[in-house]
């Protein structure tokens, strides 16, 4: 079994029935400030909407780092068909000692509602279950993004309760719904699609 610092040092390719989840390029410049810039996409997630690719730019130089540092890294999700990217899905933090994360997403407009989040969402479950040995992945939304939720439950996450004013954002504090799954419930899902 590799250790977390071995696989988020080279983060895989992982392919779903209509996604390329990868690291990041400096070449995926362009498709992410196209999507990264609108407030919309924006609104729920804690970065500010980009102002210039100069921005992008800059925060794919902080992911390349990250992936150097070996910390909990972030994949691409681009479109198997064109290799567009058209949005991100990464870990937020791992625990060693409790085998547990926190997962976040964000995705173009032009995407929404079309089942790209929860393909994603559920090939970054099996990673960590499979290849970083997790017990319990997290993530949460805020209250006002509902359709959030309907991805992470879609997924086969768990609503656990709502966190009060958890998280200060575009100068407000926001209550989020935080969601889990664990590894047994992963697994025993799985084995009902196969069966």
């Amino acid at each position: 079994m590799q250790t977390y610092l071995e696989v988020f040092g080279r983060l895989p390719t992982m392919l779903t029935r209509r996604l390329i989840l990868r690291p990041v390029r400096m070449s995926d410049a362009q498709d992410l400030y196209e999507y990264s810039r609108d407030p919309e996409v924006a609104r729920h997630v804690l970065w500010d909407a980009h102002r210039s690719i100069h921005q992008t730019r800059a925060y794919i130089r902080y992911l390349l780092r990250q992936y150097r540092s070996c910390a909990p890294g972030t994949f691409v999700i681009a479109l198997r068909e064109t290799g567009k990217v058209v949005g991100t899905i990464g870990f937020m933090w791992v625990q060693t000692e409790n085998r547990s994360a926190e997962v976040g997403y964000s995705l173009s407009r032009a995407y929404w509602n079309r089942g790209f989040m929860t393909e994603a969402l559920t090939a970054v479950l099996e990673f960590g279950f499979t290849r970083l040995n997790l017990n319990r992945i997290e993530a949460q939304h805020e209250c006002d993004n509902p359709a959030s939720g309907h991805v992470m439950r879609n997924a086969g996450m768990t609503h656990e309760g709502t966190l009060r004013q958890r998280i200060y954002n575009k100068g407000r504090f926001a209550d989020v719904e935080l969601y889990a799954i664990l590894k047994n419930e992963f697994d025993a899902a799985r084995r009902e699609v196969h069966a």
